[in-house]
């Protein structure tokens, strides 16, 4: 799903060749983040599960992903305990990296046990285009 970073149009973009974990257990929801991202540039891996997200974590070295977009409501693992266990992981640099909770819920409770779970960010579904690209040029201006 990383066909778009060799075009021109994306060489000029800061997100171009930038990777995203994608922690969605919806199609249509994966469909939608993996259209909106790449045409950015930018490479999107999809988890179709907490346990997955952590695993795929685990098993990349640090810098390799730039952010995960963690699903709130999925089977196996939801998106907090999956954040809990990667804040929690031996190896710092990858236990830092950036999450952004991805809710249908967006009351300041949700918000609250986002933050409480070691999130970055929320940002409520239906996703905002202009929202989700202000949270994603944040994180990757930090570098």
């Amino acid at each position: 799903s990383c066909s778009l970073v060799g075009s021109e149009m994306c060489i000029r973009d800061r997100f171009s060749g930038k990777r995203v974990l994608l922690a969605e257990d919806n199609d249509l929801n994966c469909e939608i983040a993996e259209e909106l991202l790449s045409q950015k540039g930018i490479c999107v891996e999809v988890a179709g599960n907490g346990a997955e997200a952590v695993e795929k974590v685990k098993n990349s070295k640090p810098g390799y992903y730039e952010v995960i977009l963690m699903d709130i409501q999925m089977p196996v693992m939801d998106g907090y305990e999956a954040t809990r266990q990667i804040r929690s992981l031996e190896d710092a640099a990858l236990a830092k990296i950036p999450i952004i909770a991805l809710s249908a819920n967006a009351s300041e409770e949700d918000r609250r046990a986002s933050r409480e779970a070691g999130m970055d960010g929320h940002l409520a579904k239906p996703i905002e285009t202009a929202k989700l690209f202000g949270i994603l040029k944040e994180i990757i201006k930090k570098e």
